[in-house]
């Protein structure tokens, strides 16, 4: 341990005091959290008129197959090409750590909403890459101009988007500092338009909403496909978002 400092030492009583002080700051920093997720369900939705293309584990895809059917699609630009650090054994370090990071997807997809990621990689480099590291997250190839588009062309970042039938729609954006929370399961709730969808959220009329973690189970109880057991329909969230 380095000597240049030394905690000071206290009783049980004076941590315990301590600790209650700076619980009531967590507190409040979490109903902040809070507040401004609220104030994410209400951003605007600007419409993607463009159908951006993408190579997959299945070949061709369009930014809608990403939604595997679900209602919302949370996109990572992950930097895994030439020219960048690590490569080609390799994608860039904090990407890396991002993908680690990743908690089981089916949570997600409880929630009606998928995760994945996109690089410029070829996708035989994609796959090699994701079996080396134990990553089951869905990984395509940008094969036109999404990166430059949506704000990662340079830096890496994560695009929400929700769907309505066949019309993709994308409410939020994040990168920098902000964008640490991503990975965890309620952490990436929180930057969707529908949220967690449970009741005690400040969401607009309509949301769907059941009682707090009722949706909840164990990741190999979900069911084959993994959708919500409530689905939020169409009817539930265009009344004021669209552009």
């Amino acid at each position: 341990m380095n000597n240049t400092y030394r905690a000071q030492v206290v009783t049980p009583a004076e941590w315990e005091a301590a600790r209650l002080r700076l619980l009531a700051k967590e507190q409040e920093l979490t109903r902040a959290r809070d507040v401004l997720a609220a104030q994410r369900r209400r951003m605007p939705w600007l419409k993607v008129d463009q159908e951006y293309a993408f190579d997959g584990p299945n070949g061709a895809a369009r930014l809608l197959d990403l939604f595997e059917g679900r209602r919302q699609l949370l996109l990572y630009r992950a930097f895994f090409e030439p020219g960048v650090d690590g490569w080609p054994d390799h994608a860039c370090v904090g990407c890396s750590l991002m993908a680690d990071q990743v908690a089981h997807l089916a949570h997600l997809h409880a929630r009606d909403t998928t995760l994945a990621f996109a690089s410029r990689a070829p996708q035989p480099d994609i796959e090699r890459m994701k079996a080396r590291m134990g990553w089951a997250i869905p990984w395509y190839t940008i094969i036109d101009g999404f990166d430059a588009d949506f704000g990662v062309a340079e830096w890496y970042g994560t695009n929400a988007f929700i769907r309505d039938g066949d019309n993709v729609y994308r409410t939020y954006f994040i990168n920098g500092r902000e964008h640490e929370p991503m990975g965890a399961t309620l952490g990436s709730l929180d930057f969707t338009a529908l949220g967690r969808q449970e009741d005690w959220e400040d969401s607009p009329d309509g949301y769907p909403q059941v009682p707090r973690y009722s949706w909840l189970k164990r990741h190999d109880e979900y069911g084959p496909t993994g959708r919500a057991a409530h689905p939020a329909t169409t009817e539930s969230a265009d009344h004021a978002h669209h552009d």
